[in-house]
């Protein structure tokens, strides 16, 4: 799909986080994997000065987290310059990676140059789980290996797994394994057809509720922060369990701990191909322009798809009278991959706004769900 831009002026908006795929290379075959990635790196990659000129068009309006990723971004030779550049010029700079390249020289290296979180993906508790996910055997130690490493260097640890149909019965012991490695964050992120991911590995739409209600549960665990990603459905689900419990959701807003909205993709999120294309998230493959072609804010602020995504009013379906759409959203990416409109109704969602069930019984007007 091609880029297009609007004139209108923008309301402000600038990224919170930036994913940005250095490089398209690739030491395992996940069977999941958003980029399709290979062996050998793509020969159309920014180069370091384009790398560079990237960073300096970011921090001319924002200052977002910048996450390093790929493919496997330790597989590119200029990762760490990359992520000093983007440090000294006042970002964030986290990585995410694999793990299994992992040494401690890397680690000691990528600490120098100012990375201050490193996530590394862990998508079973064992080795048969995660190296079947993985495409390669050992990838399982490699991955835990490395996270001694990243612990050892002093740099923040996060946990990050993508949860599919392969995996779902065993996220309580990833929990646990993540705890027992000193992490300080585990991530999960709910399967999205795009890339080698397949529809019929993502869990049923009732089993993602149950899923999230016990991510909810486990929230007070001790030492260790968790955040769903590509479920933006939880931040209905802690409104309304909080609404049960006669309490309030208590939420960070800033830094690693930040929880601000569901479906981020366009307004406080976007995600840079490895050839400069940008996109509302990594799993929307709708371009909003290149940066090699327009610079970075007139992208941000004028692609006609961020417009879109920055106003809850074009929401169709059932997405589109829920009282939940502002925290929530809906996961656009899903819904694009289900029917080709990243506006319409998150198909993966049970939950029936007010407006829908009374609508039913011949009341129309009852009042939004928050």
């Amino acid at each position: 799909m091609t880029a297009e831009t609007n004139t209108r002026e923008p309301k402000g908006i600038k990224p919170r986080l930036i994913a940005w795929e250095i490089t398209g290379a690739c030491n395992l075959k996940c069977k999941h994997c958003r980029g399709s990635s290979t062996e050998k790196p793509d020969p159309d990659e920014l180069s370091t000065d384009e790398a560079f000129h990237l960073i300096d068009e970011i921090v001319d309006f924002a200052k977002p987290i910048l996450i390093l990723s790929g493919g496997e971004p330790l597989m590119r030779k200029d990762v760490c310059e990359i992520a000093q550049y983007g440090t000294d010029k006042g970002l964030r700079v986290v990585l995410a990676t694999n793990g299994t390249a992992m040494t401690a020289d890397v680690a000691h290296r990528l600490k120098g140059s100012g990375i201050a979180r490193i996530s590394v993906s862990i998508d079973g508790a064992d080795a048969e789980t995660h190296d079947a996910f993985r495409g390669m055997p050992g990838a399982f130690d490699g991955a835990i290996r490395g996270t001694s490493e990243i612990r050892a260097a002093g740099i923040s640890l996060q946990i990050n797994t993508t949860i599919s149909k392969k995996n779902i019965d065993q996220i309580p012991k990833i929990l646990d394994l993540s705890i027992g490695l000193g992490a300080d964050a585990l991530h999960i992120f709910m399967l999205v057809p795009t890339g080698r991911g397949r529809e019929e590995d993502e869990i049923p739409p009732d089993e993602y509720e149950r899923i999230l209600n016990w991510f909810y549960d486990q929230r007070n665990r001790a030492g260790i922060q968790l955040k769903a990603t590509c479920a933006p459905h939880y931040f209905r689900i802690m409104r309304q369990r909080a609404k049960e419990e006669g309490t309030t959701v208590s939420v960070a807003t800033h830094g690693f701990e930040a929880m601000t909205k569901g479906c981020l993709a366009g307004t406080g999120f976007c995600f840079i191909s490895r050839n400069g294309g940008v996109y509302p998230c990594g799993y929307l493959p709708v371009l909003a322009g290149n940066i090699r072609e327009a610079g970075f804010k007139e992208v941000w602020d004028h692609a006609k798809v961020f417009e879109d995504l920055r106003d809850e009013s074009r929401l169709k379906g059932k997405c589109g009278i829920c009282g939940y759409k502002r925290v929530c959203g809906g996961c656009r990416a899903r819904a694009y991959a289900a029917t080709g409109d990243y506006l319409a109704e998150e198909p993966y969602c049970t939950y029936n706004p007010r407006q829908v069930r009374t609508a039913a019984q011949g009341d129309e007007g009852a009042e939004d769900d928050v």
